[in-house]
C-alpha cells in the first residue's frame, strides 16, 4: 500500500457483515471494496419494488460513504 505506484488496493467483504466491512473500509483510504455479496445481503424477492429500491439505494450509499 505504501508503494508510490499503488493507487488503491481492492478488498473483498467476504466473512464480514456489510456494516463491519464498511467500518474497516473507512479506516483505510487506500482500500476500495468489492461488495457483491454484501450488496445483496438485505435484498429479497419478497420485497415490493419500492422496498427493494430503497434497500438497494441505502446499501449503495453506505458502501459509497465508507469509500470516500
Amino acid at each position: 500500500m505504501n508503494d508510490p505506484k499503488v493507487v488503491r488496493i481492492v478488498a473483498l467483504s467476504g466473512g464480514y457483515s456489510r456494516k463491519e466491512a464498511d467500518e474497516l473500509l473507512k479506516m483505510n483510504a487506500k482500500l476500495i471494496a468489492s461488495f457483491s455479496r454484501a450488496l445483496l445481503s438485505d435484498l429479497s424477492a419478497k420485497q415490493t419494488q419500492e422496498e427493494f429500491d430503497a434497500v438497494l439505494l441505502k446499501t449503495i450509499m453506505e458502501i459509497y460513504e465508507a469509500s470516500i
